[in-house]
Formats: structure tokens, sequence, C-alpha cells
């Protein structure tokens, strides 16, 4: 692979789920008003593997520390719009039960990743 990062397995795992979550996100009937928090699942969602990537890029581990610091943010920031979309009834509880198992095992590979890194 081309870039470090790939080399990772929670850059894996954080890019398919971002993939998961866009594709059940394209099934839903949400109300045309609420398309705002489409976007920001869409934005949350992607953004862990983003910021995965990101700090594998920097200089530093502390830096790179950091950003997967924020990468479990956005994963967090992720499940709780999932929560949130289930109470709606917009998203099926099979569904949310896939997508949380997915958000579980990329959260206890990054908190991993996090403990190993000595800065």
């Amino acid at each position: 692979m081309a870039f470090a990062f790939e080399d990772l397995q929670v850059y894996q795992k954080a890019l398919d789920f971002a993939v998961s979550v866009i594709t059940v996100i394209d099934e839903f009937d949400a109300p045309r008003k609420h398309f705002k928090l489409i976007e920001q699942i869409e934005a949350s969602s992607t953004s862990i593997a983003s910021n995965i990537s990101e700090g594998k890029g920097r200089y530093s581990k502390k830096e790179f520390k950091q950003y997967l610091y924020i990468a479990r943010g956005s994963l967090y920031e992720t499940v709780t719009r999932l929560q949130i979309f289930l109470k709606l009834r917009w998203l099926k509880e099979e569904s949310f039960k896939g997508l949380y198992i997915e958000a579980e095992e990329i959260n206890k590979m990054l908190s991993g990743l996090i403990n190993s890194i000595k800065t």
C-alpha cells in the first residue's frame, strides 16, 4: 500500500463503517426538513477514517494520538446520531444493531491503538 495509514486495520474498519452508515442512511425516508441531521451523520462517520489517516501523516506520535482521540470522538458522535435515528424510527433495529457492533469493534481498536502509543 502506498500510504502508511492504509495498513492500519482500524482504518480499514472505519472506512467500511462509513460506507455501511452511508448505505443505511440512503435507505431512509426522513422528512425533508431533517436533511441537516443526515449530512451530520455522513460527516461524523467519514471523519473517523479521515482523522486516523490524517493523524498517521503527522510528524509525531503525540499528534497521531491526538487525531485518534478525535476519531474516537467522531465515532461516539456517529453512534449518538444512530441512536437518535432509531428513536425517531428512521432506522430499523436490525440495522442499528449491526452498525453498533461495528462501532464497538472500532472503539476497542482505537482505544487499544491509543494505549499502545508511547509519547
